[in-house]
């Protein structure tokens, strides 16, 4: 199987992206097609035993659309200049058509030679040589909608296309009948219905594709946060080379100010960078010797060289380019129902048009006016704030989630958070940091407590073990120097032996004491065991001088995160394998009641499905273990300090390991929902409410519509769907 993700020209509407997505599944070797009407791209997954990239280009240009090639996500800027220079065209040929049809109805002076009453002929001629050049500037639409009724897959252009031609038709029959000396079909022209449908249209798509634009930045500028060139070292020699001539295990250079090229691992130097387009942190993080750095990070203030590590589409930022982007081509359950109604929505429509241009002919009605209704039918009609509705917001939501640290691998996921009834934390790496700390020493010497962290710091850095870089980084952030080690040996499953200045120093468990025949104090061991730590005694010339205490510590804010998340009337879960005593423990520090500790990975997926009953679970973990149970969770959230499998098998990923993102992802997948609900809504609401205006169904009240108001209802539906989308923008 191969995924490939295409850039697609040719997409105006949501008919249009829904159209072609139905025509790709249809296909045999086809697995999976999802078109996004806002990326302008499809993600296709197919069998690459049956099917070449050269058959799924065929079968897009089949549909009527064009393959533009793989799309690469970098920001492109669009070709705002002969944009403009059509819309200014197109406005000023608007306007000119507009004064010779309609200056002598609001008392503004007739164009001599161009006047309705004395120059009937002049005047026709003079229209419709206008809204021909009108057509022509509008000529994209109305290709578009041409080509998509011939393929199956009509759209919007494809109502205002039928009408359109429908007006100008009829109006250049009229004109034929003028010049054969007919004058009274000079009051039934509708070139200027024709022309001002094209001009609403054009500006809509303007505005539209300014506003929709920005919906991509989030994910876009995410591919421009690199820098374009870095300096290596090969050879004893610093050269700048391109990103793409990075090699794995070259050493780069960053200097204060400069940003990290690619991932890699520090190799040389000390210094704060920031991380925050990452991670959504501001705070600085500093970085020596085996720091991993991320591309795209700003270097603050010391310069280090760093092995490249991750380059090209393995980096970090290509990774989350990929996730957001797969995220924003997924479907959510709620964009099911825009999709359907979609899928129907022009051929119900022009079937509309039809039955009422008939209606108002029957009723007695002329050509003219039934006409007049059936074209205003057509083009009021706005199939693309339906389309729209959906799409938008959750590329916008997709994309503050990443600004803040939050990877949402699929919509589904961003739909559902707010929904969660239950959250499950994983205990170590997850709820704690996953890695030990000095937490408490009992002296009893008459040392000070620092003069003993100074003599064993000084042998446990000659060790790997965990608790050993435990002491030594609580003696480091002391600011202690260590004393030299003359003489070191480890003793497996039991410590190490050291000679220290005129010390012979023990230190490690219960069982290297016993076998030294070395008393110890059971009081100040029981109490350090029931408050969730490991034990390490330390002994000088063989009597116990310390007993210390190193444990598993919380992070930051969890409490509050918990706190936060109970308030939402979530019930919160902690599913460890760790023993009983110690997850109480941490249970009780940061507020959870519910514990279920001694679990083997196989149980915690099924405890998961055992809470799914109540209601959506989401699970919260980082380790090999934990990956089951996220994927049977309805949300599986891995912190970004995890396992590959964990990151994996989970749906979002929490990239600074800050567990007050969960709270973020809840608050915008609420407002994210709500603004699609908001405008789908008005979607719906606006066309139940236009298309019988339209139909001529209140005439009778004195409410009627003609085409060029059409236009401009169309447009204006449109334009408030995307600008509502757009306010996700700012969600805190």
């Amino acid at each position: 199987m191969k995924k490939v993700l295409l850039k697609i020209g040719g997409m105006t509407c949501s008919a249009c992206s829904s159209g072609l997505e139905k025509y790709l599944n249809k296909q045999d070797g086809v697995v999976r097609a999802n078109v996004n009407l806002v990326m302008n791209n499809a993600s296709i997954e197919y069998d690459d035993k049956k099917l070449s990239l050269k058959d799924i280009e065929k079968f897009v240009d089949k549909a009527g659309f064009e393959s533009l090639g793989i799309d690469n996500l970098k920001k492109e800027e669009r070709k705002k200049s002969g944009e403009k220079i059509n819309l200014i065209l197109t406005s000023i040929f608007s306007i000119a058509i507009l004064y010779v049809s309609m200056a002598h109805m609001i008392g503004l002076p007739d164009i001599p030679f161009l006047s309705m009453m004395e120059h009937p002929l002049n005047y026709a001629v003079s229209l419709l040589v206008l809204t021909t050049v009108i057509l022509g500037l509008g000529y994209n639409i109305l290709k578009n909608g041409i080509k998509n009724l011939i393929h199956g897959t009509p759209n919007m252009d494809t109502l205002v296309t039928i009408g359109v031609f429908a007006s100008f038709i009829y109006s250049v029959y009229e004109t034929v009948q003028i010049f054969l000396g007919d004058t009274s079909f000079v009051h039934s022209l509708y070139y200027e219905s024709a022309a001002i449908v094209i001009f609403f249209i054009r500006i809509g798509k303007y505005v539209e594709g300014i506003n929709t634009d920005k919906t991509k930045e989030a994910i876009q500028e995410l591919m421009t946060i690199t820098p374009n060139s870095a300096v290596i070292e090969r050879d004893g020699k610093e050269l700048t080379v391109t990103l793409d001539e990075i090699e794995k295990d070259d050493i780069v250079i960053c200097k204060p100010g400069e940003k990290v090229a690619v991932d890699g691992a520090v190799v040389y130097g000390i210094s704060h960078i920031n991380e925050s387009f990452i991670t959504g942190e501001s705070m600085p993080v500093k970085v020596e010797v085996g720091s991993k750095v991320i591309a795209g990070s700003i270097n603050y203030e010391g310069a280090i060289k760093y092995k490249a590590e991750k380059i090209g589409r393995e980096s970090t930022v290509s990774e989350i380019v990929r996730m957001v982007v797969e995220a924003t081509n997924t479907k959510a359950p709620i964009s099911k129902l825009a999709d359907k109604v979609s899928s129907v929505f022009v051929p119900i429509v022009i079937a509309i048009a039809i039955i009422t241009f008939f209606v108002w002919l029957i009723i007695g009605k002329n050509f003219a006016v039934a006409l007049n209704y059936f074209v205003t039918v057509l083009v009021v009609a706005c199939p693309c704030s339906l389309g729209l509705a959906t799409p938008l917001a959750i590329v916008i939501a997709s994309g503050v989630c990443s600004q803040k640290g939050i990877l949402v691998k699929n919509s589904e996921s961003l739909e559902n958070a707010h929904k969660v009834k239950t959250i499950i934390f994983d205990k170590t790496g997850t709820l704690t940091k996953g890695t030990l700390s000095f937490s408490k020493m009992y002296n009893y010497s008459e040392l000070s407590d620092d003069d003993i962290l100074k003599i064993i710091a000084g042998v446990e850095k000659k060790s790997e073990h965990p608790i050993a870089k435990a002491i030594v980084e609580e003696a480091e952030k002391r600011n202690i120097d260590f004393d030299e080690v003359k003489e070191f040996k480890a003793i497996s499953g039991q410590g190490v032996f050291a000679v220290v200045e005129n010390y012979d120093v023990l230190i490690g468990n219960k069982r290297l004491m016993d076998a030294n025949n070395i008393s110890v104090n059971e009081s100040d061991f029981d109490e350090l065991v029931n408050d969730g730590n490991s034990i390490l005694y330390v002994s000088l010339n063989n009597k116990v001088v310390a007993l210390i205490g190193v444990k598993d510590v919380v992070k930051e804010n969890v409490s509050e995160v918990i706190s936060s998340l109970k308030k939402k009337n979530i019930n919160v879960v902690m599913l460890t394998g760790d023993n009983e005593v110690t997850a109480k423990k941490i249970a009780e520090t940061v507020g959870i009641e519910t514990v279920i500790a001694n679990v083997m990975p196989s149980q915690k997926a099924e405890y998961v499905e055992k809470f799914k009953k109540d209601g959506l679970v989401m699970m919260c973990g980082d380790g090999i273990n934990d990956s089951v149970s996220l994927v049977k969770a309805d949300i599986g959230v891995s912190v970004s300090s995890g396992t590959d499998i964990a990151m994996d098998s989970a749906q979002v990923v929490i990239m600074n390991d800050n567990l007050d993102r969960i709270n973020d992802l809840i608050r915008i997948s609420f407002k994210t929902i709500r603004n699609i609900s908001g405008n789908l809504f008005w979607a719906f609401f606006y066309n139940i409410c236009m298309i019988p205006i339209a139909m001529g169904v209140f005439v009778g009240l004195g409410v009627s519509m003609n085409p060029m108001l059409a236009a401009l209802a169309m447009v204006f539906s449109s334009l408030f769907v995307v600008l509502n989308a757009l306010r996700l923008r700012v969600v805190k």
